[in-house]
């Protein structure tokens, strides 16, 4: 029956029945429960392998766990392989603390190869003090391994640039040593402690203060093991992430005599003292002599000035009557004669010396 022609004629709307509307509403529930159900198919679809991998392995990781990660952009894959690895290797580790780890930029693959090969050789290391040491970036597998299978490190450390440890024993005779160190790593210590190169400084201070402290060079090359020893003793490795396993002298040698090189060193330091000193001394005297000539030369123009007041005084004395004519004539002869006397004693002395 056309029900919408008469209120057509009157100008009204036509009214749809409740049964058009029901229709409606059952299109649109079952259009959102079809779109529902191809998300959850997708969904499924995309992580049934993983979610039958944890189920059949015990990992228990849900279908709703690996969609949050999703959501979280945190790889489902790699968490759940990591999980199952960990839960095969009989380690217990909940899936949220790798989630973080990865959150975190941590290396997860990496940290639970670790956790696994310290649970496999039986070393105490959770899942946290590896996560800890990973975050600070250490390598926590290469702990792991050197923790397992000790590593030799050289002191001197030949990257460096020094082959060899300069020591000089009390007698002055230079040793060149070269030691290789045995080390382990101490897991408990790994987070905050010394790294290799402190291990190496000290080491090399210990040799050099074992060899410093030896009363000759041929007791350190008959018995090179009294360096070890001595060294060992020091503990060496305390604050720092690695146990001193052994300390080997690898190379020594005989080098310079530096105790006869620094006396002679000292020697000419001394000599050039000394010289210094003597010229010192000579500039002294040289002065001194000059002083004395210029006093000579001054006494003498004194004496030359009293000599030149002679005739003065003498003058003055005949005009005062003090001196006869007579008087000036015997002077004069008496200084003829004084004078008669010393040519001859010079010209005898002169005879004298040439006949010698």
């Amino acid at each position: 029956m056309n029900w919408s022609f008469p209120a057509a004629l009157f100008g009204q709307q036509p009214k749809a029945p409740a049964a058009f509307d029901s229709n409606i509403i059952l299109v649109v529930v079952a259009a959102i429960a079809a779109l529902i159900f191809i998300v959850f198919l997708f969904i499924f679809f995309s992580f049934i392998r993983l979610w039958i991998q944890s189920l059949l392995t015990g990992a228990n990781v849900s279908l709703m766990s690996m969609v949050g990660m999703k959501l979280r952009k945190v790889n489902p894959e790699m968490i759940v392989t990591q999980k199952i690895a960990l839960v095969q290797a009989g380690v217990k580790v909940a899936t949220e603390d790798l989630e973080s780890h990865f959150l975190s930029r941590g290396n997860v693959p990496r940290t639970a190869t670790a956790v696994i090969a310290a649970h496999k050789a039986g070393l105490d290391l959770p899942w946290k003090t590896a996560a800890a040491i990973d975050l600070a970036g250490r390598d926590v597998l290469d702990a792991v391994k050197t923790s397992v299978n000790p590593k030799v490190i050289d002191c001197p450390d030949p990257t460096k640039g020094k082959q060899f440890l300069d020591a000089v024993c009390r007698s002055g005779i230079q040793l060149l040593a070269k030691a290789r160190v045995t080390v382990r790593t101490k897991l408990e210590r790994l987070v905050g402690g010394a790294t290799e190169e402190t291990i190496i400084a000290r080491v090399g201070e210990g040799i050099v203060k074992a060899i410093g402290s030896a009363a000759d060079h041929k007791e350190v090359l008959a018995n090179p093991g009294l360096i070890s020893q001595t060294v060992l003793h020091n503990a060496l490795d305390a604050q720092t992430a690695f146990e001193i396993v052994s300390i080997d002298i690898a190379h020594i040698e005989v080098g310079e005599n530096i105790g006869a090189k620094l006396q002679g060193d000292q020697a000419a330091a001394d000599l050039r003292v000394a010289q210094a000193d003597a010229e010192k001394r000579r500039a002294a005297a040289v002065a001194k002599e000059q002083e004395m000539r210029a006093a000579v030369e001054e006494n003498r123009a004194k004496v030359v000035e009293a000599e030149a007041q002679v005739p003065m005084a003498i003058a003055e004395a005949f005009k005062t009557g003090k001196i006869g004519v007579m008087d000036y004539y015997n002077m004069k002869n008496l200084q003829a004669d004084t004078s008669m006397r010393s040519n001859i004693a010079s010209m005898s002395g002169g005879q004298d010396n040439r006949g010698s």
